[in-house]
């Protein structure tokens, strides 16, 4: 498991970790952001552009839109790079 700084302000609250859980025999990440319980599993086989939106919409729901987005970003970084 990888724990990734996002260190986003949402309000008065800060989004520091971000938990990433690779599954390399299935093929999927598991990303959780505990501070707002908030996770979600991304199949490897799915496109960047999706995910990045996926991730926006699901994110959205927890959190202000440009937190959403900022988050969204820098989570489709993270799980390209594993």
């Amino acid at each position: 498991m990888k724990i990734r700084k996002a260190n986003v302000q949402n309000g008065d609250q800060f989004i520091t970790n971000v938990y990433i859980y690779e599954n390399k025999k299935e093929e999927y990440s598991l990303i959780a952001v505990p501070e707002i319980e908030w996770s979600t599993i991304v199949e490897y086989e799915e496109s960047r552009d999706h995910l990045r939106e996926r991730l926006h919409n699901s994110l959205a729901k927890a959190v202000k839109d440009e937190v959403a987005e900022e988050l969204a970003t820098k989570m489709v970084y993270w799980v390209g790079e594993m």
